[in-house]
């Protein structure tokens, strides 16, 4: 397994520009939280990715640069290793972050007042963007499952692709709740989409980090339907903890859609990534297996954390087991709060910064989102936190 990292190291983040850290007090109304929010993890940053950066900046000249040979045969064995397919160099394109890649191509490829579908609970950008770059936001919303879990209502993409939708924004592995789509409902959702014209987007940015030996399908490589009608964005920013570094890319296997799309990135220059982000890609890559591994063995620790602590001290807070990513999805239905008690609990109650369910959209509401990447003992102090307030919760009532 190689070198052993330490991830119970508590790196103080305060002051130093952290969105999670710094922007307490706009975002919660105060600045005295632990924050399990923003999806960034409390994790050094690999030495071997600060490393490859520091050596590039020991040349005293930060001038223009070229995309360095080894960037796109990085990323296309990195998707060898991990999923088992093979992306073509062409297909390949840098983009200036996942959720700018998402309002180019609503931008690109729809209109003014079109409609464009997402599923709910799920990531706020999806809403946001989309209807700040004036479309129509349409809802299907997923499933829930009586034994937990989420699954996508593909008579509801039917129909909503049937009355003219021109796009869906799909996130896989999902954010929140962590579900990897199986194989059968990738393929069907590009059946549908590609028979009906829909542009499925497909963002991937938590697929490097799937847990309990599980696996990830890329949208692309799920059938000739799919790499007709998809933009697959992927990143190794989650993985590596490197969000800063803006370095993400885009799939796009198919000619027609992907001049469109890249040409229009090429003419703003928009696909030309800044100095560091090539090599934070490369050095996290090709030399990130080791790290990755160890990485996943601890944040599944920490679930099990969750879910033990929860079970014997938060018997009213169901978190749901994520099959990828570092976020757990909390069901506190059973606290019986409404959306602002419950916000309260966590804020002013517990100190704790989280992202609420509501956030999400509809199916969101008495959840919340909560961060675990970070070292254990800060979890264990959220979490005696929260069962603190609310025992004092529970005196005041009586």
């Amino acid at each position: 397994m190689g070198k052993r990292y330490d991830f119970d190291r508590v790196i103080e983040r305060h002051g130093t520009g952290a969105l999670k850290t710094d922007a307490l007090a706009e975002r919660y109304g105060r600045p005295d939280l632990t924050p399990l929010w923003v999806a960034d993890m409390d994790f050094a940053t690999p030495d071997f990715i600060i490393d490859a950066m520091r050596r590039r900046l020991d040349h005293p000249v930060l001038g223009y640069t070229v995309e360095p040979s080894d960037y796109r045969p990085a990323i296309i064995d990195w998707h060898s290793r991990l999923y088992g397919t093979q992306v073509r160099p062409e297909w390949l394109c840098y983009i200036p972050g996942i959720v700018k890649g998402i309002g180019l191509a609503v931008e690109i490829f729809t209109s003014p007042g079109e409609s464009i579908i997402i599923q709910p609970p799920v990531y706020h950008p999806f809403r946001l963007v989309p209807e700040g770059d004036g479309r129509k936001v349409v809802y299907n919303p997923l499933r829930e499952l009586p034994e937990g879990g989420y699954a996508m209502d593909l008579d509801g993409l039917e129909r909503l692709a049937r009355e003219g939708a021109k796009m869906l924004i799909m996130a896989s592995p999902h954010n929140p709740a962590g579900v990897c789509w199986d194989r059968e409902t990738l393929a069907r959702v590009a059946e549908i989409c590609d028979r009906h014209g829909v542009i499925v987007i497909s963002d991937e940015i938590h697929s490097e980090m799937v847990l309990w030996g599980g696996s990830h399908i890329p949208f692309y490589s799920v059938s000739d339907e799919a790499r007709r009608c998809s933009i697959t964005f992927g990143a190794p920013t989650k993985t590596f903890n490197m969000a800063g570094v803006v370095s993400s890319y885009a799939i796009v296997p198919d000619a027609v859609m992907r001049d469109k799309y890249y040409g229009m990135l090429h003419a703003n220059e928009l696909d030309e990534p800044h100095l560091l982000a090539p090599i934070a890609t490369i050095a996290a890559y090709r030399e990130g297996d080791d790290w990755r591994r160890w990485m996943l063995e601890y944040v599944e620790g920490n679930v099990k954390f969750v879910e033990e602590y929860c079970a014997e001290h938060l018997p009213g807070v169901k978190p749901l087991r994520p099959e990828a990513s570092f976020l757990v999805w909390l069901d506190c239905r059973g606290l019986g709060l409404d959306h602002d008690s419950l916000v309260e609990l966590f804020v002013d109650g517990a100190r704790l910064a989280l992202n609420d369910g509501e956030m999400f959209g509809p199916g969101g509401a008495g959840h919340m989102r909560l961060n675990i990447g970070c070292p254990r003992s800060v979890l264990h102090a959220a979490l005696e936190s929260l069962r603190e307030a609310l025992a004092g919760e529970d005196a005041c009532a009586e």
